[in-house]
C-alpha cells in the first residue's frame, strides 16, 4: 500500500466493508499496542450533532403550492 504525499492511504474495499466503515460517517483511530503495533480501530460513535444540511429535509413545511410560488417570482 503506498502513502500519498498528504500521508493517505486507501483502506482496501474488503477491509471498510467488513468494519462498516462508511464514507464521511465513519470515524477511524489509530491504536499502538505495548509492542509497538499500530492498529486501524472504528472509533465508538460519537454524539456529535449531524450536519445542518444532512437533517434539514426533515424541518420544512410545504405551505404553498407550485402554482402559488411561481405566481410570487412572476411580475404582472
Amino acid at each position: 500500500m503506498r502513502v500519498t504525499s498528504k500521508g493517505q492511504v486507501t483502506i482496501p474495499r474488503e477491509v471498510r466493508e467488513n468494519m462498516g466503515i462508511l464514507p464521511a460517517e465513519t470515524d477511524i483511530e489509530f491504536l499502538q499496542d505495548g509492542n509497538g503495533r499500530w492498529y486501524l480501530s472504528k472509533s465508538a460513535s460519537s454524539t456529535k450533532k449531524l450536519s445542518r444540511f444532512r437533517t434539514a429535509y426533515q424541518s420544512g413545511e410545504i405551505t404553498l403550492s407550485t402554482d402559488e410560488i411561481m405566481a410570487l417570482t412572476r411580475s404582472e
